[in-house]
């Protein structure tokens, strides 16, 4: 009787998967939806009564779990990197001569190209065909644990597809965009305001929010959609393009947007890019630009990435969406590296779905080269996430009323004169016990940009420092629940729940503190550099500018704001203190193998295979250093054609002096 039930079982569930690909994934349904819900009631049934017979790939799992108490994070084995924007055609062919002489090469480049979906990037891990684990892209590093509520989109297989004689790997680790339908957006809007509760602003925003339900039973009931456009590793699936790695997915039984091409030239990419402009408004999706990845994955892996973003992809992004309202005033503020900013207050107007009444000016120059006005008519632009701007003022509209306006002379919090340092554009406050400085850093310091403290929102943090429990970083960590409950809005659960939170931040990433310090030029991407070069606070505190120059993408300035704040007294007290009070730092020990690590390289003369950055990017990839002059720390001198003086020093300081091929074996671990 039981293998009678296993095999209805099993046959329910192919009828089901196979019906829900059809339906999902081919959008090509072959019964009726009243029939599918009679399989899945018969399924759902059989599994009741056999509740030892379930499986974790069955289609019931897609229903959603017992409620979560919080999301854990999880580690990508990968990192999930962002992506370069450009904003013209003439950018994307500049996009392209930067890869030529990355590659060295006048060869013709092929790309494939990407509607670029407004919704939320994922990935999904699978091992042995079988879906283990979900997560979201967090800060590219890390990010949060979703599985439960992944598994309620229809579109994403429970199982991996058996495509003919092509194996199923052993683990794959693919990367999808998770999005609603305009008309799904709008259905769950408008059930929203039946219910009485608050409208998504975006479908963006709707499908973060479902993602994120710690009650995938709420997210079972959001229409959510998926595209999947990548894997973190495309080795695993033996592809040569990212063409053919998109239809392998596809046999594995993901779904992949119909509307991704194949161009042989960037010209054709640039009509694309207009054709792609043209279709947006028809789509059932929102998209706010084309992706525009390298075909050959051989010159992906050449190519490589830099902290923040793959050299081999860029997102094109379509013409910032505008709309016209009227400037009632301006205010300044202070932020946490002393900098005031004017800010446009508006008459709130709609643009691209969101209501805006506040945006940014920038600086004093910008106030000037525009030449705006209180009460002036302007032009307001808002492009994907990017922070509302205003343009430029509609002159002919007028009426001789307006009135300039003036960047202050005081600080407007703490009164102090303010500055501007030549070269620079901010005028900044140069109090550093600025209580708006202070507030500001606090705030960061909790924030999702920081270490992201569950509860410490901008309206926590300013309530906690106007009552004078909150004044520097350490005393987040010295909260107790007595000094919150008693506080207006606060009651003995939330206290709890706060300092709960606090303390499952006493050990946090090395790079997400480093961002979470404030410290000036540093932000996550930075942070994501110095976390990768020295492992440990101890060794970066010892850093000197030297060193922290032979990061790739460190420059002087940020060296010397680095080695500044780090040498400063205060600070190193602060962090001594948050030592005492139990705060320690993980890293993702180098994100891989490192068999260049202990390495410095210097490179002279010139290469065949590689172009000098190339090379360069190849080495610190791989753990390895490059140093731009001869000395003792120096392990190899790289030496092409006409090498020159730094040859005959190396051979004068008895240092390794190798060639090209021999080069090539050390990048490929031989």
């Amino acid at each position: 009787m039981a293998d009678e039930v296993s095999e209805k079982l099993a046959e329910l569930r192919r009828q089901l998967e196979f019906h829900a690909h059809r339906y999902y994934v081919l959008d090509a349904p072959l019964i009726a939806d009243a029939e599918y819900d009679e399989l899945f009631r018969e399924l759902l049934e059989l599994e009741a009564a056999h509740p030892e017979l379930v499986t974790p790939d069955s289609p019931s799992q897609r229903v959603g779990g017992a409620p979560l108490a919080a999301f854990e994070t999880v580690a990508h084995s990968v990192p999930m990197l962002s992506l370069d924007n450009v904003f013209a055609e003439a950018e994307l062919f500049g996009f392209e001569e930067r890869l030529r002489r990355f590659l060295n090469t006048s060869a013709t480049i092929a790309y494939v190209t990407e509607p670029k979906l407004d919704g939320l990037a994922v990935e999904a891990v699978y091992e042995h065909g079988l879906l283990v684990r979900g997560s979201t892209r967090g800060d590219g590093l890390r990010g949060e644990e979703i599985t439960q509520n992944l598994k309620t989109v229809g579109a994403l297989p429970l199982r991996l597809r058996s495509a003919g004689e092509e194996p199923v790997p052993a683990r794959l680790e693919v990367r999808a965009e998770v999005f609603l339908t305009i008309d799904g957006f709008r259905a769950l809007n408008e059930e929203r305001a039946r219910a009485g509760d608050s409208l998504f602003a975006n479908p963006r925003n709707a499908a973060a929010g479902s993602l994120r339900q710690l009650d995938p039973r709420i997210t079972g009931r959001r229409p959510l959609d998926l595209f999947v456009y990548g894997v973190s590793d495309p080795s695993v699936l033996g592809c040569e393009s990212q063409f053919g790695l998109l239809a392998a997915l596809g046999r594995l039984g993901f779904k992949t947007n119909p509307l991704a091409r194949r161009c042989e030239t960037m010209a054709e990419v640039a009509r694309r890019f207009a054709e792609l402009a043209e279709l947006r408004h028809a789509l059932p999706y929102e998209i706010d630009g084309m992706v525009v990845k390298v075909d050959s994955l051989e010159l992906q892996r050449r190519l490589g990435a830099t902290a923040r973003a793959p050299r081999w992809a860029v997102a094109a992004k379509f013409p910032a969406t505008q709309a016209t309202t009227r400037l009632v005033g301006v205010e300044f503020q202070v932020g946490r590296t002393g900098a005031v900013t004017p800010v446009a207050l508006l008459e709130p107007v709609a643009i691209g779905g969101v209501t805006v009444s506040r945006a940014t000016l920038h600086n004093e120059d910008q106030l000037r080269d525009k030449d705006l006005r209180i009460g002036d008519t302007v032009l307001v632009q808002r492009a994907g996430d990017v922070i509302p701007e205003v343009v430029k003022p509609v002159v002919e509209a007028r009426t001789g009323d307006e009135t300039t306006i003036r960047m202050p002379d005081a600080c407007p919090v703490c009164g102090h004169e303010l500055s501007r340092l030549a070269g620079e554009a901010a005028t900044r406050c140069p109090n550093a016990h600025c209580p708006a400085q202070r507030l500001r850093a606090l705030v960061h310091f909790a924030s999702k940009a920081g270490l992201d403290i569950e509860g410490f929102g901008k309206k926590v943090v300013e309530q906690l420092f106007g009552r004078g429990l909150v004044r520097d970083f350490p005393d987040f960590y010295r909260l107790r629940a007595e000094d919150l409950s008693g506080l207006e809005g606060w009651g003995e659960k939330s206290a709890a729940n706060a300092v709960q939170a606090v303390s499952a931040r006493r050990q946090v990433p090395l790079g997400r503190f480093l961002a979470a310090l404030g410290i000036r030029h540093v932000g996550e991407e930075i942070a994501a550099l110095l976390e990768r070069r020295f492992q440990s606070m101890e060794r970066l505190l010892d850093a000197d500018q030297e060193e922290l120059l032979e990061v790739e993408g460190i420059g002087a300035q940020i060296a010397a704001s680095l080695v500044d704040y780090f040498r400063d007294e205060p600070v190193r007290r602060m962090l001594a203190e948050l030592a005492a009070l139990g705060v320690s730092f993980v890293t993702t020990g180098g994100n891989g193998p490192a068999p260049l690590e202990g390495m410095v390289f210097v490179f002279t003369g010139g290469l065949e295979g590689y172009s000098r950055n190339e090379a360069k990017a190849r080495v610190k990839e791989l753990g390895g250093q490059v140093a731009s002059t001869v000395n003792r720390k120096v392990t190899h001198v790289v030496a092409g054609s006409d090498a020159g003086s730094k040859l005959q020093k190396a051979r004068d300081l008895g240092l390794a002096v190798i060639g090209e091929a021999e080069f090539g074996k050390l990048l490929d671990g031989n």
